[in-house]
């Protein structure tokens, strides 16, 4: 018997069009090709779609265009080919492992991050087990998350590479939390304070690609001309360079 996606799949590309949940379930049932005791198949079919979009991101067969309305995601042959020979992916993890052979840059990272904002009058402390978030810091009645993430340039590309686990990601994604990419060149560092609003804002608008078979997004920074860019120029991000009042 067909899932309901592999349905939804195969109605969606003989019409050639956007359908709406209701739609792709009332030809499956016409055609009796859904087999089915629940009362809500439309309910169930729309579920089975968003999850499997939310669970594979770009990777996923389908895309979704409008309240319940659904077409073949035609960028998925596109993507899944970047992800296949994912050579910057390659070079990070090599490039991972000499840091950590050398000096432990996560860790370092995440110690600097916690002295400035000591400095500044936050009360910090790390996390003394890893579930997502580095540390945790306080000022007045507010607490804040805050997920550190350390990179030396990449010379080959003039640019920081940095992966979030997409599984970690969706779980401290609410309240406020904020994100902290280090970036190390010639031993000087800055850094780039992003509060959580704008990295789900660059998702959105496709900044932040989603790598490493839909497990992880990849988050690509370059600074140029003194301007910060993630992803592309499109996306200029220097105004939370350094900013550490963003923190609020």
């Amino acid at each position: 018997m067909k899932s309901f996606k592999d349905i939804a799949y195969q109605i969606l590309k003989e019409k050639g069009k956007p359908l709406h949940s209701k739609e792709i379930t009332k030809i499956a049932l016409s055609r009796e090709w859904l087999k089915t005791t629940g009362k809500t198949p439309e309910t169930t079919m729309n579920a089975n779609l968003i999850i499997d979009i939310k669970s594979k991101g770009e990777l996923s067969n389908f895309k979704k265009v409008g309240p319940s309305l659904f077409a073949i995601n035609d960028k998925k042959l596109e993507v899944a080919e970047e992800s296949k020979s994912d050579r910057i992916v390659e070079e990070l993890e090599l490039e991972e492992e000499k840091e950590v052979e050398g000096g432990y840059i996560g860790k370092a990272g995440e110690h600097s991050v916690l002295s400035e904002l000591l400095f500044r009058g936050y009360n910090a402390a790390l996390m003394s087990v890893d579930v997502g978030v580095d540390i945790i810091t306080t000022k007045g009645n507010e607490i804040f998350n805050i997920q550190v993430k350390t990179r030396n340039i990449s010379k080959k590309h003039e640019a920081f590479y940095f992966n979030i686990r997409i599984a970690s990601f969706e779980r401290h994604n609410a309240g406020r939390t904020f994100y902290i990419f280090i970036l190390r060149k010639n031993k000087n560092l800055d850094y780039l304070i992003l509060p959580l609003h704008q990295i789900e804002k660059s998702i959105e608008e496709e900044f932040i690609h989603i790598v490493g078979k839909g497990k992880l997004y990849r988050i690509t920074i370059k600074k140029r001309d003194n301007k910060v860019y993630l992803g592309r120029k499109e996306n200029d991000v220097s105004f939370y360079l350094n900013r550490w009042e963003t923190i609020k």
